[in-house]
């Protein structure tokens, strides 16, 4: 039996067969709609091969259960590359999100803006990624399975979806593009005017990814980036991860309602 097929067994043993609709995976001080569930909790370090990660803000647990009228698998943190130099981290996770009947992810994380209409306490849908750091979690991969196609990598159905669930709640969900910075140094503020140049609208150090290997693996993605701070060079902020946490539970609670449209509409 493969890892994951392992993991399916002592998951399903307490939580039961039933297929997951979807699966949510939480980013920095977004982890308190894990909470929500009404089902089983696993702590990560009960998982065996699961990546454990030490950055604070992450809530290290998985929930399988009842949220909002949906069956859903909510990841509530994530390893990062910047832990562990493997930017693959989260494929035993998702993997076992794919085999748990899921057929989307939708991912959130904590950026920093680069524009004046998307200022801290706001939300970003985003609608395409750059991948500044050069990695790729597929690297090592042997089948032609790693050449995925990342055209619509953010699944325009789910994210339109997503924007309509915003509005009928008056919460204003503007689009743009992520780029992935390896972290955890945050960026120089030469590096952000470079990635300015290149169209980036917020920056962070995780999802892309996971948005790489879901696609690898068929499952349909969308992703939402709670504003932080302004990036380096943009703001008045002393950016830090503290800072981070922060500011974070303000665009959780837009992020939650979101949400909570979306997943009572599918």
């Amino acid at each position: 039996m493969s890892k994951s097929d392992n993991l399916l067994a002592l998951v399903q043993a307490r939580a039961g067969k039933e297929p997951v609709k979807l699966g949510l995976i939480l980013g920095s001080g977004l982890g308190d709609i894990a909470d929500r569930v009404e089902g089983e909790a696993f702590d990560y370090t009960d998982l065996p091969g699961f990546p454990v990660s030490a950055v604070s803000g992450h809530s290290a647990k998985l929930v399988i259960g009842n949220l909002w009228g949906q069956r859903v698998a909510v990841f509530g943190g994530r390893a990062h590359y910047y832990e562990r130099g493997a930017s693959d981290a989260m494929r035993l996770p998702l993997e076992l999100l794919k085999a748990l009947g899921a057929d989307q992810v939708i991912l959130t994380n904590a950026a920093g803006s680069f524009r004046s209409d998307i200022p801290p306490g706001d939300l970003m849908l985003i609608s395409d990624h750059i991948n500044f750091s050069g990695l790729n979690p597929l690297i090592g991969e042997a089948t032609d399975a790693r050449f995925v196609n990342m055209t619509n990598a953010y699944d325009p159905e789910i994210r339109a979806a997503l924007a309509k669930a915003a509005a009928a709640d008056s919460i204003e969900l503007k689009s743009g593009v992520y780029s992935w910075y390896s972290g955890p140094s945050f960026e120089t503020p030469a590096e952000i005017n470079a990635l300015k140049i290149l169209g980036t609208d917020a920056v962070g150090m995780s999802t892309v990814p996971e948005v790489i290997l879901s696609r690898f693996l068929g499952l349909r993605t969308a992703a939402i980036s709670a504003i932080t701070n302004m990036a380096a060079g943009l703001g008045n902020e002393h950016i830090s991860h503290q800072h981070t946490k922060d500011m974070a539970p303000i665009g959780a609670a837009k992020l939650a309602r979101i949400l909570q449209g979306y997943i009572t509409s599918i």
